[in-house]
Parts: C-alpha cells; sequence; structure tokens
C-alpha cells in the first residue's frame, strides 16, 4: 500500500501541476474523519478554488475525472467521489490495502524507516546533577528522550545522547557536607545537622562507604575515598562518582544508555564560560548596571534583560548554557533538541537570545526544546510522595520495583508531555484492558501463539496469496498497518512518543477486533495462509513501533 500511495500521490501532484503551476508540491492525502467516507481524501479543490477563482467542487470533478484517467487511479483505486465543497474521497482497491502486508513481511525491523540521510542530531536530556537518585520526573524524561532519539532515529538520523552534569556547583558543595555530617555521626534532626543537607538514606550510604576507603566507578569517573572525615574535597568527588553509578544504575535497568557526559565544570576550566561572556562584550550586547552586567537580551525578544554576572562576580546559570550550547554548534550538531522539566521554561528566551548575540552562525530558534510536567504517583488509591531512599520523593527505581520497565516507560510516554500525569501503579500491574501497555503486549503474544500452533515458516509467508483478504476487519488491519510510517514521521517532527502509544493501542484494539471476527487457523490453506501473513505483519509492526518505545514486545504472557 505504500508502494500504492506513492504512486496515487505521484498522480495527484501532476494533476495539481495542470490546474495550477507550482501546486503540485503541495499534493498530499489525508485520512477521511469518518472511516466510511473511504481510504484517502484530498482537499486541493477547496484549497486551488480561491486563487483560480473557480467553484471548489467543479474544481474537484475536474481535478477527480483528471486522476481517474491516469495509469495509477486506474490501478489502485475503485472509486473518487466528491463531496461537500469539494472534498475528494478514494476508496483504494481491495489489493492496494493488501500490498501493505508484503511491504511489512519484506521489511521485518525496517518497516516505517526512512534511510540514512547523513544529518545529525544531538538530544540532551535527563541531564540530573549527581545530589541524590533519580526521581519520577528524571523517569519521565528519560523515557521521552530516549523515545524521540529513537523517533529520530527511524528518520534516518545519526543520534547523539548526550548527558549534562554539573559536578562542582552549590548543589555539589552542600551535598559534601551532608556526607562529611554523616560521616561525624550526625543525622537529621540533631543539633549539628546542617539546615540545608540532604536528608535521605541515601547520604548514610555514602558516608559508609566513604569511611570504608571504597572505591566507585560510574560510566564516565571513578574515585577512590580517603576515609578522612576532614577530607570534604574528597567527599564531593566521592559522593558524585557515587551517585553516579547510582544513576547509571537506574538508567541501565530503565535500558537508557547515552553517548557523552559533559560537565558544567569542564566549561569554565576550559575558558569556555569567560570567552562567551567577552564575546557577547565585545559585540556590544552588554552593559554595566547596578554593580552586575547585563545581556541585552530584549533585543532577541526576551521580556526583559537578563543579569549575566552578578555583582559577586558569579555568572547566573544561564550563561554556562549559551557555552555549552555553543559548544554543540562547533561540534557540528545543526539540530539540537533538549529534554527538561517545565522549571526550565524561563530559560528558553535568554539561552537562545545569548546564543543569536554571540553571532556565531546559530540560527533563530535554535535548540528545540521539549518541556514536561512532573508526575504524581498513586498507589492503592493513595498519592505516595515520599521515598525511604530519596526522603522526599518517590524515585525512577522504586516505579521501576514496584512494576516493571516496560509499564513504567509506556505509562511516562502515554501523554503528551506538557500534560501532567499521574502514574497509577495498581493499573501498571493489573492484567487485563485497562492496562495499556498489556494491551498491547498482549496482542502481540497473541499473534506470536497463533504463530506456535501452526508451527510453519514464517518466511513462507511473504509470498501468500493474499486476494482472500476482504473481511472488513482485515481492511481495516491492513489499512492501520499503513499508517505506520506517516505516524513516525509526523512523530518525529513534532517530538510526539505519545502518538506511538496511542498508534499502538490502535493497532491492537484493531487486530483483537479481527480475532473476533474470523478464524486463523482454518483448514483452507490458501486461506489460512492469507490470514496468517497478515496476522503476523501486524506483530512486526507492534514490535517495531514497542521498540521506539523502548518496551519489549513478549511472545508469551
Amino acid at each position: 500500500m505504500l508502494q500504492a500511495k506513492q504512486d496515487l500521490l505521484a498522480a495527484l501532484a501532476a494533476g495539481l501541476e495542470q490546474l495550477s503551476p507550482g501546486a503540485g508540491a503541495k499534493a498530499a492525502f489525508e485520512l477521511p474523519k469518518v472511516a466510511a467516507h473511504g481510504d484517502l481524501a484530498c482537499t486541493a479543490a477547496m484549497q486551488l478554488a480561491k486563487p483560480l477563482k473557480k467553484n471548489p467542487r467543479q474544481l474537484g470533478e475536474t481535478l477527480r475525472d483528471a486522476l481517474l484517467a491516469t495509469p495509477a487511479f486506474q490501478r489502485w483505486v475503485d472509486a473518487v467521489e466528491i463531496a461537500g465543497p469539494g472534498f475528494l474521497n478514494i476508496r483504494l482497491k481491495t489489493a492496494a490495502k493488501q500490498e501493505v502486508v508484503r511491504e511489512v513481511l519484506a521489511s521485518g525491523a525496517g518497516f516505517g524507516q526512512q534511510p540514512l540521510h547523513g544529518r545529525r542530531v544531538l538530544v540532551e536530556f535527563v541531564s540530573a546533577n549527581p545530589t541524590g537518585p533519580l526521581h519520577v520526573g528524571h523517569g519521565r524524561q528519560a523515557a521521552l528522550g530516549d523515545a524521540i532519539c529513537n523517533l529520530y532515529a527511524t528518520q534516518g538520523w545519526n543520534v547523539h545522547r548526550e548527558f549534562y552534569y554539573n559536578d562542582a556547583g552549590v548543589q555539589i558543595q552542600t551535598l559534601a557536607i551532608s556526607v562529611q555530617a554523616r560521616a561525624r555521626g550526625y543525622k537529621p534532626g540533631d543539633p549539628q545537622w546542617p539546615e540545608t543537607a540532604y536528608n535521605g538514606d541515601y547520604i548514610a550510604d555514602i558516608a559508609a562507604d566513604f569511611l570504608a576507603k571504597k572505591t566507585v566507578k560510574s560510566d564516565d569517573r571513578e574515585f577512590t575515598a580517603s576515609g578522612d572525615v576532614e577530607d570534604l574535597d574528597g567527599m564531593r568527588l566521592f559522593a558524585v562518582a557515587y551517585l553516579r553509578h547510582e544513576q547509571d544504575l537506574d538508567l541501565q535497568s530503565f535500558a537508557v544508555r547515552f553517548d557523552h557526559y559533559y560537565l558544567e565544570s569542564s566549561l569554565y576550566t576550559s575558558g569556555k564560560v569567560d570567552a562567551v561572556v567577552q564575546r557577547l562584550r565585545d559585540a556590544g550586547k552588554t552593559y554595566e548596571h547596578e554593580g552586575a552586567l547585563w545581556l541585552k537580551s530584549t533585543d532577541y525578544g526576551d521580556d526583559k534583560d537578563r543579569v549575566m554576572r552578578k555583582g559577586d562576580g558569579s555568572y547566573t546559570y544561564f550563561v554556562p548554557d549559551v557555552a555549552y550550547h555553543i559548544t554543540k554548534w562547533e561540534r557540528g550538531f545543526t539540530k539540537v533538541v533538549n529534554i527538561q522539566g517545565t522549571d526550565h521554561h524561563g530559560t528558553i528566551a535568554r539561552v537562545r537570545a545569548g546564543l543569536q548575540a554571540a553571532g556565531v552562525g546559530i540560527p533563530q530558534g535554535y535548540p528545540d526544546y521539549v518541556l514536561h510536567t512532573m508526575v504524581r504517583v498513586m498507589r492503592g488509591g493513595e498519592e505516595v510522595k515520599i521515598s525511604k531512599r530519596a526522603g522526599s520523593y518517590v524515585t525512577l527505581r522504586d516505579l521501576v520495583e514496584w512494576t516493571s520497565k516496560d509499564a513504567v516507560r509506556f505509562f511516562l510516554l502515554s501523554r503528551k508531555p506538557d500534560t501532567e500525569y499521574v502514574f497509577d501503579v495498581d493499573l501498571a500491574l493489573a492484567q487485563n484492558n485497562d492496562n495499556p501497555v498489556y494491551y498491547v503486549q498482549y496482542a502481540h503474544a497473541r499473534i506470536c501463539s497463533v504463530l506456535a500452533a501452526w508451527g510453519g515458516d514464517p518466511a513462507g509467508l511473504a509470498g501468500a496469496d493474499l486476494s482472500s483478504l476482504e473481511h472488513p476487519a482485515a481492511q481495516n488491519l491492513m489499512l492501520q498497518l499503513a499508517r505506520y510510517p506517516e505516524m513516525l514521521t509526523a512523530a518525529a517532527v513534532d517530538f510526539a512518543p505519545h502518538d506511538v502509544t496511542f498508534y499502538l493501542r490502535e493497532l491492537a484494539a484493531a487486530y483483537h477486533s479481527y480475532y473476533d471476527s474470523e478464524r486463523i487457523l482454518v483448514d483452507d490453506d490458501r486461506l489460512k495462509t492469507a490470514r496468517l501473513a497478515l496476522v503476523a505483519a501486524v506483530a512486526q509492526v507492534l514490535h517495531n513501533g514497542l521498540a521506539v518505545l523502548g518496551v519489549s514486545a513478549p511472545a508469551k504472557m
């Protein structure tokens, strides 16, 4: 069906070009809002009517007649109907829909993917400072970032995953002081306990391992403790390595990996922060006021100018962000996506303003941002707010241990990122149709069970005679399969992995409906083989879509 749509689109483009030179470039099909109206729709006649000064319905009739005369429409189309003021509703021949089964089986895991085009994209996500365990908000960000990376990979991009964190700021110093207090035998509530200290049990674990002179190793650092309670700098380095190791364990259990870890401190030690500030000063984009250095960010659409360097000589937090994004550009990443919490909304304008003011060739709107809200967790009908491990919030590890990696990923991706989400632990454990990940995985497992009961070689299904796949439920399944590549493309453009979850639920529903409508393992070999080929194609697309989300496709449940 993909080939059929390409042929039909080319015919439509040629037809529009005949009506209005240049219009062919905008040729497109839509899905009818009502399935009974057809398989494809075209609104071109209404769009061209005004510039051509013609009646849209008459223009639609002219376009329809021209299209029906083309070889592509004669081969793949049953009928083209005019509706309303000029809609073209296109009904495909059954053979056109059946072609998608062959296309899926031929492409396998590559179905829906576009060829490599050589362009590079950097996706920065999680980027949690190592001051405590990863919370469920980090989990949502990890799921989002990884799925967006996978979506870009399906579209032919060379994807680079990056984790950016600060290992030397105020929060890290507070971490070291907290560990030192624990190492001295103090605990939260004691008079000697620092007011700003972190209170989670993990602080006591770090202190105990530091005193035991242990060595900790993460993906990007390693450190051996001195055991000296007065060695505050050593405690800081040990605590950072310890918590980076803990983050690695969380991310490994969540099946998330990174290509590079970038340290905020390196921007200072390398002189990149001072260099960007000097560049902005030299360009006349800054001014001094009340002892502070300000960026003229209102020149670039910000609602007010922003302080870059405070009176005490320290930089505000958006300044290293500007320096960091210049390094992304200089490393050749002309496409950059940042996945961050909605609390970072205020930084977008000032970072982009700084990048424009720096004058290094970075285009407006760089980088792209995907902002997500936090997650509330419900368990046993009550909201869970505190983790023993973290002391003040539910951790990602808690959520995975209570449910599963698959459930956490699918659930956290099932809504738009900027929509508040309530994670229902009890629902994630339910083995019924109300649990969306179970519903989709069960469809895959159900097909695998049918194929196992058949016992034949799936490779032989590619040559099946599909002409008997005429039942409305079968045709609906084939139309759903044909939607997959375009859905992936749109989801990547819109940073919308939730669209993949919606699609998979619809495909699973279409399969369950088909399973209830027609027996698959019938006595008629030709009919059986055709139906097996169809459901094998469905299983493949379910597998492919779940892989984009980082969710497994079990053969048994």
